[in-house]
């Protein structure tokens, strides 16, 4: 199974020069004027150009205000600290403290069209320290 990533935005060139500084991804294939391709991930990332307003998912318009979903991504980095100064300074909002846990470190964040993020550092056997088996 191969994935991918889509993110809906309302303007290509902005969101790509948040990707690109926050998350050190790079242009990729683009595709007319309302889709491009980052690269530099695991999986490519494609950001679909979509004006607020239109329909979303089923009735729903899109807004690109700060919303909640269950679905997001994470980013794992090596240095946490790092990371979240070069993801704020491009332009992501930090909600709340970096965290400890037993398998690592997080914070979350959001982008600037209200999608949810959240960096990791593994430390240690990351989540094999805490996997039951």
């Amino acid at each position: 199974m191969r994935m991918l990533v889509n993110i809906d935005v309302p303007e290509i060139a902005t969101a790509e020069r948040f990707y690109c500084e926050a998350f050190g991804l790079h242009r990729g294939r683009r595709f007319g004027t309302d889709a491009l391709e980052l690269l530099g991930g695991d999986v490519p990332i494609y950001l679909l150009h979509k004006q607020a307003g239109t329909l979303g998912a089923g009735a729903a318009a899109r807004d690109y205000l700060r919303h909640w979903t269950p679905v997001h991504v994470d980013v794992v980095v090596d240095d946490l600290d790092a990371a979240l100064i070069r993801a704020v300074a491009a332009g992501a909002v930090q909600e709340g403290a970096v965290r400890e846990a037993g398998w690592g470190r997080i914070v979350q964040l959001s982008d600037p069209w209200g999608h949810g993020w959240c960096l990791l550092q593994f430390l240690g056997r990351g989540y094999d320290e805490i996997a039951t088996q």
